[in-house]
């Protein structure tokens, strides 16, 4: 799976490693709710979380384990991270409510489609990157450090270092 080899998500390994992130997730919201903050719930959910880090909660993700978060990172309410392969954000990254970083690939076979595989493709942000609200990071997309994604965009391809892009599908539109 990690390796974007094709898996059976109903494995029941795969199956507990998800159930436990959506008990950690509902117990970080909870927290989160009641000025408890949840940062050592957090620490237990994501694979990796550098020092200063702040993700507002609802936080959703498949596994959490997969997930790595740089220092100084900001992350706002609502993000979605499906890590069924690793999703690298690096340091001092803002991430505005409602991104999606998505990571699971479907067979456009519909017989396979239904038998149930899956793969994945790994998504990483390089550090200082900006990812506008409602942003949608497709698998295996790589955006360069300090690189600015507007608002609204869905990335279906790597974004070099030091640009902005925006639209559907992201094209760059400038040298930052």
């Amino acid at each position: 799976m990690l390796a974007g080899d094709e898996y059976d998500a109903s494995d029941p390994e795969l199956s507990a490693a998800s159930r436990r992130a959506r008990e950690l997730q509902e117990r970080y919201q909870r927290a989160s709710l009641s000025g408890e903050g949840g940062a050592e719930i957090l620490a237990e959910l994501i694979g990796e979380l550098g020092e200063d880090v702040e993700v507002r909660s609802p936080l959703f993700v498949d596994y959490g384990t997969n997930i790595s978060i740089g220092a100084g990172t900001f992350v706002n309410y609502n993000l979605t991270a499906l890590d069924v392969t690793p999703i690298r954000i690096g340091s001092h990254c803002q991430i505005g409510p409602n991104v999606q970083l998505l990571t699971a690939t479907h067979p456009l076979d519909p017989t396979r489609r239904r038998s149930g595989v899956e793969a994945g493709a790994p998504i990483t942000l390089g550090d200082n990157v900006w990812l506008g609200g409602g942003v949608i990071i497709c698998p295996g997309v790589t955006i360069g450090e300090d690189s600015v994604i507007g608002a609204g965009a869905v990335v279906t391809r790597d974004i070099p270092a030091g640009v902005l892009a925006a639209g559907n599908p992201a094209r760059v539109l400038r040298d930052l």
